[in-house]
């Protein structure tokens, strides 16, 4: 028996994927913005911070990155209105989403921090700024061209993680795919248009990446 493909009975629900797909990317970037400020928080506290804080630190980075996302939110859903914490489907998602990208660029930004001159932290403190000073105004500005391009294909890899939310009946792109197919019934020409979808959404927020980063640092972000 042969499958014959009818995109028509598809094509009208682009609009709804299309507004799933504007949901990805706010998804996605509420989710990189916190994460990457639990990251420079947590590598603060990793290059400079007391032995206890730098083992609380750790303990969170190695259990974020050595459990799946899926079981991190599934937690965060679950298991939190246990203590009274109730959250919508979309915040538990985006709660597990900014926790697992926050690990994941806290070892990104310590490793910038690493490759700081100690000439120039020494500098810094002789003028008397405090940590938080010397970390916005020292730190950030002299690791962020380097880091740039690694951050960049955070961005990416969390507009392709969005879709986990679908899980959870959220409605982003792929929860709004499974809705779409639940209704026509048509899944190859269902997710084949989202395939489609989710390339052009990751082509089209990779050259603007890299136009960014050639605007503000002269360089090109190499992203995924």
């Amino acid at each position: 028996m042969s499958y014959s493909l009818i995109y028509s009975q598809v094509t009208g629900h682009i609009p709804y994927l299309l507004a799933g797909a504007w949901l990805t990317l706010q998804l996605a970037a509420i989710s990189f913005v916190v994460g990457w400020v639990i990251g420079l928080f947590n590598a603060t506290i990793l290059s400079y911070g007391p032995r206890g804080a730098r083992w609380f630190v750790q303990g969170y980075v190695t259990f974020f990155i050595n459990t799946p996302l899926l079981v991190q939110v599934f937690f965060i859903f679950f298991v939190l209105p246990e203590a009274g914490i109730l959250l919508s489907p979309y915040a538990a998602v985006a709660i597990g989403m900014s926790l697992n990208a926050g690990a994941y660029l806290t070892e990104i930004q310590r490793a910038g921090f690493a490759s700081l001159r100690r000439a120039e932290i020494d500098a810094a403190t002789a003028m008397g700024f405090s940590l938080p000073q010397m970390v916005w105004y020292v730190i950030v500005p002299h690791i962020a061209k380097a880091l740039y391009p690694p951050l960049a294909n955070q961005f990416i890899i969390q507009v392709m993680t969005t879709s986990i939310a679908a899980i959870f009946a959220v409605e982003e792109l792929t929860g709004r795919a499974y809705n779409v197919n639940s209704l026509t019934f048509r899944s190859l020409e269902v997710f084949s248009i989202t395939a489609v979808i989710y390339i052009a959404l990751t082509l089209v927020c990779s050259v603007a990446l890299a136009l960014i980063g050639r605007w503000l640092f002269r360089v090109q972000a190499k992203v995924i």
